[in-house]
């Protein structure tokens, strides 16, 4: 973490007894005063609007309001009232340094999600996880292979495409083979939100909370396999125990099958060599992951180049009684047409929610809130209580929080808050992007209530997984 943010962290633990008070945090610039804002009628607007922008963004699928909306405007109300004080306080320049500081961390974060998100729909584009879905649908299992095998993939897949797009994938599985088997549908899409984020846990590409705690360079990328054994626990004792309930018939298979589109094998290659990238440069070189992302993504921008000026030649021999077998080789691949696809609300959530958890740290609050919870309560009480909060508020925000605290904590400790973190959100279908994603996706059938029924084996399986943590890497603790 950059020494500045450090130091302010510092300096408000230190006087946060004081109203409003004035105290000083060394930089490699010099000295440079900063404000506690804990007890200032501008901290507590802050938290009040903070709060009320949540609210909006808990309340998307009741009011139908982009949650990127509530959270840009509370940034920019929060980091105006920071500015307007400190030019009271007639202090130049440590309130633009710290926003540059957050913006960095928001700009890498940006750049690195806008390459996976392009590949991911470029691969979508190409029919990779259409020509998957199809083929589960036309395989014969049954019900309850299908929830098995729709559970084992969640888990494996979420490490490398991310938890939101897999359950995406999945649930477009159980929908094509439940149909109106609301049964099937709901213990799946349970067993899909679980599976994901537990296998999102122990990869830096399986969920924003471990990307941002890779991208700091406190776990290295190698570090989060440590999890894979508790991730795996957290995942198969809720499912073994749901699986019970799931029947035993076969359902009806009447799917026509599909190819990929030209080129697909490549970009799923290119997507592969992209994460490689990024982690080289990330561990050998000690530059951002995002330098090599963006180095992939020129790969596929090459790629299309090369599709699109084939696509003319191929034209050439269309045949149209074999459109759908030859559309792939006839449309052409406009890769600006897949950034344009990227999920921008969720890419300014992320701006909004940095800018909102960093002015509150900037006031002391999280200062504060490190020392109740990491100081006095101990740090495993504090994260074990992080995969609960996760559950309530959106996960990001919350590791964010932490990640701006900074506790003094062993490898094993960051370990523990990155697995809670992920898989918190688990316990409540509204604690992670993939649980509201699939209530919107199978309206009706995956529910609030239907998760909640089955919230006490989830949490069972936060518990066990939890605790093989400690067992199996207690040397790092």
């Amino acid at each position: 973490m950059h020494r500045l943010a450090i130091s302010i962290l510092t300096t408000a633990l230190v006087t946060f007894a004081g109203l409003g008070g004035a105290a000083f945090a060394a930089d490699t610039g010099g000295i440079q005063e900063t404000l506690n804002l804990t007890q200032h009628w501008g901290g507590y607007v802050a938290l009040v609007i903070f709060v009320l922008a949540y609210v909006f963004v808990m309340l998307e699928e009741v009011t139908h309001m982009r949650k990127s909306k509530p959270v840009l405007l509370a940034a920019g109300i929060i980091w105006g009232m920071i500015g307007l004080i400190y030019a009271m306080h007639g202090i130049d320049h440590v309130a633009e340094t710290a926003i540059r500081h957050n913006i960095l961390e928001y700009a890498e974060l940006f750049l690195f999600l806008l390459v996976a998100m392009t590949f991911i729909n470029s691969m979508e584009e190409r029919q990779v996880f259409e020509v998957l879905r199809v083929k589960l649908v036309n395989a014969g299992y049954s019900f309850r292979k299908l929830f098995w095998i729709t559970g084992l993939l969640a888990f494996f897949i979420s490490p490398i495409a991310d938890n939101l797009t897999t359950a995406l994938l999945m649930c477009a599985v159980v929908m094509a083979i439940g149909k109106e088997d609301k049964k099937f549908i709901s213990l799946a899409c349970i067993n899909i939100v679980v599976a994901a984020n537990a296998g999102g846990a122990f990869s830096p590409f399986g969920d924003i909370t471990t990307l941002m705690v890779w991208q700091k360079g406190i776990v290295q990328f190698q570090g989060f396999f440590a999890l894979f054994v508790p991730s795996v626990v957290n995942w198969l004792l809720p499912a073994a125990i749901m699986s019970f309930a799931v029947a035993d018939k076969q359902p009806e298979s009447a799917v026509e099958d599909l190819k990929l589109k030209r080129g697909a094998l490549v970009v799923i290659g290119l997507f592969l060599w992209t994460i490689a990238t990024a982690v080289c440069f990330h561990n050998f070189l000690q530059l951002p992951p995002m330098v090599g992302m963006m180095s992939g993504l020129s790969l596929l921008k090459i790629f299309g180049y090369y599709l699109n000026k084939t696509h003319v030649k191929n034209s050439l021999t269309y045949d149209p009684n074999k459109a759908e077998e030859e559309m792939g080789q006839v449309v052409p691949f406009d890769i600006f047409a897949k950034i344009a696809r990227a999920e921008w609300d969720t890419l300014l959530f992320f701006y909004g929610i940095i800018l909102c958890v960093g002015g509150l740290g900037f006031m002391g609050y999280l200062g504060f809130v490190s020392k109740l919870m990491y100081l006095d309560l101990g740090p495993t009480v504090a994260n074990i209580m992080v995969g609960f909060l996760s559950a309530i508020v959106d996960n990001i925000p919350v590791m964010f929080a932490v990640l701006t605290m900074m506790p003094d904590m062993s490898q094993g400790q960051w370990l523990l808050v990155t697995l809670t973190a992920g898989v918190g959100g688990s316990m409540l279908s509204i604690g992670s992007a993939a649980g509201v994603a699939l209530m919107g996706q199978a309206r009706g059938k995956y529910t609030f209530l239907g998760h909640l029924k089955w919230s006490p084996v989830i949490a069972l399986g936060y518990a066990a997984s939890i605790y093989t943590h400690f067992l199996i890497n207690s040397s790092m603790m």
